[in-house]
């Protein structure tokens, strides 16, 4: 995600303030509170209470802040959510919560610090249950960056119809991505455990009426809009035709189905018209 990060402090994970309350005695009182306080927040059955806060008081803070980040994590991947029992769950995101070192304070980096997480931390552990995991994870965390982007789509066309003079672009609400696994079908009642044959190459966009939705391309079209996105904008009868030449097949029968497909994109708001 294209977010700006705000330069502040990042609250310390459990390991990061055990680190720091070993090294206590050339901290200032305040930290060392802040320290202990957030160790104990994040990882209770390793780091004890302070002693100068009550179990009550203590036991709101704990329910609140882990409950504030594992309804945030079970929005975003939701799919992923649906095949995890509850303890397997919550279990999941507290190691998250307590061990991993997040780089952004803000509630919509979550999930892609929950993706890294997984990426860096975990897959070993839950690969031979889910091996489609970190697809999966990708592909929820995907849809979020179409639905929280703040790129704006440039006026709609006027004229639908595609010609070889037509500059096209890809729209900055759309990303272009493919699979080992068919992420868009899985769920509770389906879970392969080996992939396909063939990779499986979607798009995920957000159009015009702020709707986030997916399309599954073929090998063409998901060779299409790869080309568009290397190129930032063409023509669309010189993109086309470079296309072609690349996939080393006859222009004359790629670039009318190649026009089609644009038209069909742009319908779509998954492609774009430049002046």
């Amino acid at each position: 995600m294209n977010a700006s990060t705000p330069e502040r402090p990042v609250t310390p994970t459990a390991a990061q303030a055990a680190h720091t309350l070993s090294q206590a005695e050339t901290l200032p009182r305040f930290q060392r509170a802040q320290y202990a306080f957030t160790a104990h927040v994040r990882a209770p059955a390793e780091h004890a209470r302070p002693d100068d806060v009550e179990e009550r008081r203590m036991a709101i803070y704990r329910e609140l802040f882990f409950n504030n980040v594992e309804g945030f994590v079970s929005n975003c991947f939701p799919v992923l959510r649906s095949l995890t029992d509850d303890s397997d769950w919550r279990a999941l995101v507290r190691d998250f919560y307590a061990r991993h070192v997040s780089h952004s304070p803000l509630f919509s980096e979550i999930p892609a610090e929950f993706l890294s997480y997984l990426e860096q931390e975990k897959p070993a552990e839950l690969a031979p249950t889910w091996p489609f995991l970190l697809e999966l994870a990708h592909y929820e965390w995907l849809e979020l960056v179409a639905q929280i982007a703040t790129d704006e789509l440039p006026a709609a066309a006027t004229e639908l119809t595609v010609n070889a003079d037509t500059t096209v672009a890809l729209s900055p609400l759309a990303f272009v991505q493919a699979y080992q696994f068919p992420v868009h079908r899985i769920g509770p009642d389906w879970q392969p455990l080996q992939p396909p044959t063939e990779p499986t190459t979607l798009v995920v966009y957000r159009n015009r009426a702020d709707k986030v939705q997916f399309l599954a391309l073929n090998a063409l079209s998901y060779q299409l809009l790869n080309a568009l996105e290397e190129a930032g904008s063409s023509a669309a009868g010189t993109l086309l035709a470079s296309l072609a030449s690349t996939l080393q097949v006859p222009a004359d029968k790629l670039v009318p189905a190649g026009l089609n497909a644009l038209q069909d994109f742009i319908r779509r708001d998954i492609v774009v018209t430049l002046p």
